[in-house]
C-alpha cells in the first residue's frame, strides 16, 4: 500500500484508526526492545493483514515507549546513574563508577547522533528504500548470524562492574546498526556486549543503560517533527494510544527477555530472526508481500 506524506513525514499510523494501532503498539512494544527487530514486524504485520503501513514516524516516535519501558525496569540502575553522577558531580569525584558510567553512555550516544544526522534524509522520509522488505530481511538474517556467533564464541563471564570506556564505545558504535530497518538496537547492542564477554542478562542491562539518550533522542526528534507538519487532533490521539499501549508491552517484553537470558541464551531469538529473515524474503521474492 502506499503511504501517507505529510509535507515529506511519513504518517501512515493516522490513517488506520484508535483499534489497528492499539493492537500494533502492542506487537511495537512487544518487538522493540527484543533482539529481532520491532521494523521488520511493523512491515510484514500490516502487509499480512493487508493494512497501511503505520509509517516509519510512528515507529521512530513508539521509541518513547521503550524509553519508559526501560526506566521502569531499571529505575534502581536508571536512579543510581542519574543521582549518583550528580553528587559526584557536585563534590568534584570524577573517578566516581556512576559518574563514569554516566559519561561513558553519553559519549557513546554520539556516533548514532552523527549517524542519525548523516542519514536523516533517508531514515524516515515517505517511501524510504531502507524500509523494503528486502533490505530487512537481509538484516535480520545477518543479525542472526552475529548474534549466533556471539553466542557461540563469547566467555559470558562479565558484569557491569567490569563494564570499561572502551566497552561502552564499542557498543555505542554497534547501536549504529539500530539505524538500518531489520538490525534491531537491542539486536546490536546485545551482540556487541555478548562478543565483549559479557554474561547475557549482564550484556542486555549494559545495552539497555547505554541505549538511553539514544532511545530518547530519537522519539523526541520524531514528535517534533510530526509537531512541525501540524498533526491534527486526531493524529495526536491515535499516537498516543499507540504509546500506552507499546509502553506496556515492553515493559512486559524486557521481564520476558530478562528471564530467557537469565535462564538459557539468546539461541531462540537467533533461530526466530533467521526464519523471519527468510519469511521476508520469500514472500517477497513470490510476490504475496511488498
Amino acid at each position: 500500500m502506499a503511504d501517507i506524506c505529510t509535507q515529506g513525514v511519513d504518517t501512515g499510523f493516522v490513517g488506520l484508526g484508535t483499534a489497528k494501532v492499539a493492537f500494533l503498539g502492542l506487537v511495537q512494544g512487544i518487538t522493540e526492545l527484543l533482539p529481532i527487530s520491532s521494523t521488520a514486524h511493523m512491515r510484514i504485520v500490516p502487509a499480512v493483514l493487508g493494512w497501511q503501513d503505520p509509517g516509519s514516524a510512528f515507529s521512530a516516535a513508539m521509541q518513547l515507549a521503550a524509553l519508559a519501558a526501560v526506566v521502569s525496569y531499571f529505575w534502581g540502575d536508571v536512579r543510581d546513574l542519574l543521582f549518583g553522577s550528580l553528587a559526584a558531580l557536585t563534590r568534584r569525584d570524577f573517578a566516581d563508577r556512576h559518574f563514569r558510567l554516566a559519561l561513558w553512555i553519553v559519549l557513546a550516544t554520539i556516533p548514532i547522533v552523527i549517524a542519525g544526522v548523516a542519514l536523516s534524509g533517508v531514515l524516515n522520509t515517505c517511501n524510504s528504500p531502507l524500509r523494503s522488505l528486502t533490505v530487512i530481511g537481509w538484516a535480520c538474517i545477518a543479525m542472526a548470524v552475529l548474534l549466533g556467533l556471539a553466542e557461540i564464541f563469547a566467555r559470558h563471564r562479565r558484569t557491569m562492574a567490569d563494564a570499561s570506556r572502551a566497552d561502552a564505545l564499542l557498543v555505542g558504535v554497534a547501536q549504529i546498526g539500530a539505524l538500518i530497518p531489520g538490525v534491531s538496537r537491542s539486536g546490536s547492542t546485545l551482540t556487541a556486549a555478548l562478543g565483549l564477554g559479557f554474561k547475557r542478562a549482564e550484556a542486555a542491562r549494559f545495552s539497555f543503560l547505554l541505549g538511553l539518550p539514544a532511545i530518547a533522542l530519537a522519539g523526541l526528534k520524531e514528535l517534533w517533527e510530526l509537531h512541525k507538519v501540524h498533526l491534527d487532533a486526531h493524529g495526536w490521539s491515535v499516537l498516543g494510544l499507540g504509546l500506552l499501549v507499546a509502553s506496556i508491552s515492553a515493559f512486559f517484553a524486557i521481564w520476558g527477555l530478562m528471564r530467557v537470558l537469565e535462564r538459557f541464551s539468546a539461541w531462540p531469538f537467533v533461530i526466530y530472526r533467521g526464519v523471519l529473515g527468510v519469511v521476508l524474503l520469500a514472500g517477497v521474492a513470490m510476490g504475496w508481500l511488498v
